[in-house]
Parts: structure tokens; sequence; C-alpha cells
């Protein structure tokens, strides 16, 4: 069953409902109405025949019942009358027919109620008994109420009626509400089922009205920009990837085939396997580098990671660096040394902690006028902030705005070897960290690098 469809039979449902108890209250209502009429009318007959019978015992009998016939109300029809003494013997009956015999639970419903008098229903005939207590006299009387019958029976005909009409009529109006209301949703699902990876660039439209409508067609409109930016980022990572992988391997290439089209001496041949190995160790960590991002795209934070000092991840990955990178200068310092451990703690995975340190460190030495560079960290405020100082030239707005982009270097990368993915690496593994990672210059030709994580977190 679809969502129309089932909107449609939920909205009916309740109506009729609705509709069920409104006619069932109006007619209960209306019959209990009805009952009490006919009773008052037939309590009246009955005041009437026994006033009759009190004032004609010494007379005819003929005279009684061609009175009481005279006296009774035309609405009523099998109307049935017996007087009883006190001693339960009939003194009147009418008609003659009749034959009832006085129940003894019926004496004692009419004599426990303060009137002296019990109603109740048989069928579809209004029964009554009384209780003369001057004269000592029974009264039992029942008829069948004609006009108030057809009336209930009328009443059942107008609710059916009323039912069954506003029944269609609640179907219908529903059918149209369901529809107006769910046709924003259905254009949307229509224009989302032509999305594609291919137009990625289109935008669901948004009208004026039906908020909630806008903001679901809003929130489509925003993930397909976040999508189509994974896509566009995805698209150019790889042909950046493509890019840097074919100019190393086209370089070794050519090298290769100049070598067997010529004669070469022992040392020049020694020559171009050295451009070959320099050539190939630089597509090794090009290969490695990619490798890093395609994992850390996976990578999610993890909360069992443990808890680890970040001067000590730090004094371990700049030993690393130093063995790897001859002649790199770095000093590590503190901006103040707190006197609670706790806050140089941090929960992380320390092998990614020390790629994107290393990263940072390789960066900063690579890119500095004097090959040094100044960790500083600096724990304040439950954060800990560690900073990566280095005398160079200074990034502009455009570079600094595209610094965290693959493949991106800056002016002064012309003449350092590399790829322009270690800051890209760095910012993925501080965001795991739930960390950032910012650019900044904090005086002429001094850039600085912050990553700031939550101390304990």
């Amino acid at each position: 069953m679809n969502l129309k469809l089932r909107f449609t039979a939920l909205f009916t449902f309740f109506v009729a409902i609705v509709l069920v108890i409104s006619s069932a209250t109006i007619y209960i209502l209306y019959y209990n109405s009805s009952t009490d009429d006919s009773y008052q009318r037939l309590h009246a007959d009955a005041v009437k025949f026994y006033d009759h019978f009190i004032d004609l015992t010494a007379k005819d009998k003929s005279i009684f019942i061609a009175k009481s016939h005279e006296e009774n109300n035309g609405s009523f029809s099998n109307e049935k009358l017996v007087i009883y003494d006190s001693a339960f013997k009939i003194l009147f009956k009418d008609p003659d027919s009749v034959y009832t015999q006085l129940d003894t639970s019926l004496i004692q419903h009419i004599r426990s109620t303060p009137a002296f008098e019990y109603r109740y229903m048989s069928g579809n005939t209004e029964c009554a008994a009384f209780y003369m207590p001057e004269h000592k006299i029974y009264i039992l009387i029942s008829a069948v109420d004609n006009d108030e019958l057809a009336k209930l029976k009328r009443l059942k005909l107008i609710l059916g009626s009323v039912f069954a009409g506003g029944l269609l009529i609640t179907l219908l109006i529903s059918i149209f509400f369901v529809t107006e209301i769910l046709s924003p949703l259905t254009t949307l699902s229509a224009q989302m089922q032509r999305t594609t990876e291919l137009n990625l660039s289109e935008r669901l439209n948004i009208g004026k009205g039906k908020k909630e409508v806008n903001q679901i067609a809003k929130n489509f409109n925003a993930m397909l920009e976040r999508l189509n930016q994974a896509f566009e980022s995805q698209k150019s990572f790889v042909h950046h990837a493509s890019h840097e992988l074919r100019t190393p391997l086209a370089t070794m290439l050519s090298q290769t085939e100049s070598a067997l089209r010529k004669d070469l001496s022992k040392d020049e041949y020694k020559e171009v396997l050295e451009s070959l190995q320099e050539d190939q160790i630089g597509l090794i960590d090009l290969t490695n580098s990619l490798l890093l991002l395609s994992q850390y795209e996976k990578i999610q934070s993890s909360g069992k990671w443990p808890l680890m000092r970040i001067d000590e991840v730090l004094y371990d990955t700049i030993s690393a660096t130093k063995k790897m990178l001859q002649g790199v200068d770095v000093e590590l310092q503190f901006t103040n040394v707190p006197d609670d451990e706790d806050e140089l703690m941090i929960k992380g995975n320390e092998a990614l902690l020390k790629v994107a340190f290393s990263n940072l460190i390789k960066n900063a030495w690579q890119y500095s006028s004097d090959k040094k560079v100044v960790v500083t960290i600096d724990a304040k405020d439950q954060m800990i902030y560690v900073y990566f100082d280095n005398h160079g030239s200074i990034l502009t707005e455009s570079e600094i705005e595209k610094l965290k982009v693959p493949f991106f270097r800056g002016s002064n990368a012309a003449n350092v070897k590399g790829f322009g993915l270690g800051l890209s690496i760095v910012q993925r593994i501080i965001t795991l960290h739930h960390g950032s990672f910012e650019y900044s210059f904090i005086e002429p030709f001094t850039n600085r690098f912050t990553t700031s994580f939550k101390a304990g977190a």
C-alpha cells in the first residue's frame, strides 16, 4: 500500500469512527427521549383508566369500556390494561382476551419505588405497572407507540444516509487533500529519480509555501552540493594523481630508451641508473602518499583509542625525523609546563599522529630559509596547541585557501621536490582526532602551522 492510499484510508477510517460515534449518540439520545415521552403518555392513559374505573365501579362494565376507548391515545396500538385488587384478583382487563399473571418480582419492583410505579420494555412494547395505595389497586398497562417507532425508523434511515454520504464525501476530500499535500513530494521524488552522477549540478526547485517540503528540498540540494564537491574532489584527485604518476614514468621511460639507443660508458650507465633510482624513490613516495590518503578516507575516529602524552609523541617524531632528514634542526619547547600531566593527554592513534607531525616538520624544514623548525606546545583551558614555526616566504591569501587541497603547491615550491600531498594528509589525520589545523603568520617571514586538540579527548 503506497503512502497516498494509506493516508486516505487512515483519514477516512478516523472520520468514519467519528460519524459512527456521533450517529450512535444521536440515536441513543433520541431513543431515550422518545421512550420517556411514550411512557409519560402511557402513564397518562393509565391514570385516566384508573379514574374512570373508580368513578364507574358501580355502573355497567360496557359503559366503562366505551369511555376507556374514547380516551385512548390514537398513537398507541395493541394497548392492553389489567387492574388488580390487593389480593391480586383481576378487577378489569381490556381487551377481554388478555391474560397476564401479576409476577411477585414485579410487585416488589413496584412497591420498592417511591412513586409506586415501574416501567420496562418488552421488545417494541412499552410496559408500565402502578400501585394506587389509596384504593390498594395495581394497574398493568402496555402498548406499542407506532408514531415513535416510525420516527425511530426514519431516524435510522437518516443517520445511515448521513453516514454513507459523509463517508463518501470524506473519501473524496481525503483523496484530494492527500494528493494536494503529497504533490510536492511526488515532484521531489521525480526530480530525485532523475538525479545521477552526471547531473549533480542540478538542484530541486524550492517553492514559496509548504515550509516542511521546502526544508526537504533544501536538505536534498545541500546533500547534492556535498556529493558534487566530493565527486569533483575525487575527479581532481584522480586527474592530479595520474598526472603526477605519468611525469616520473615518462621521465624514466625516456631515460631508459635513450640509454638503450646509445652505447654508454660505465660511468654514464651509472649516472642513468642513479637518475632512475631517484625517480623510482619519488614514485614510491608518491604511491605511499596516495595510499595513505585513500586509507584515511575510510578510517573513522575511534573512542577506543588510548590516552597518550602529546609531548612524548612529538619527542619520538622529532627523533625519527632527524634520522630521516640529514641536517634538520628541530627545537621543541613549552609555552608553559602544566602541573597536571592530564593536560597533555589526548585520545589518539600514535602512528597516525607521528605521520601528521612528521609531515608538518618536514614541510616547515623544506620551506624554511634557515633550515630550522621550532615546535611549541601550549596547554591551556583544556586545550592543547602545537605550533610549527619556520622562517620563510609568507603565503598569499589565494595560496592559504588552497593549502589543504591535494597536489596544490605554492609559489615557493618551485625548487623543492614534492607532490603537494603532505598537508592534505595532515588535515585528514587531525580531523580524525577531532582537532583543528590552521595556517597563519605571526610576524614578517615567520610561518606558523597550528594543530589543536581537546585535552583528554
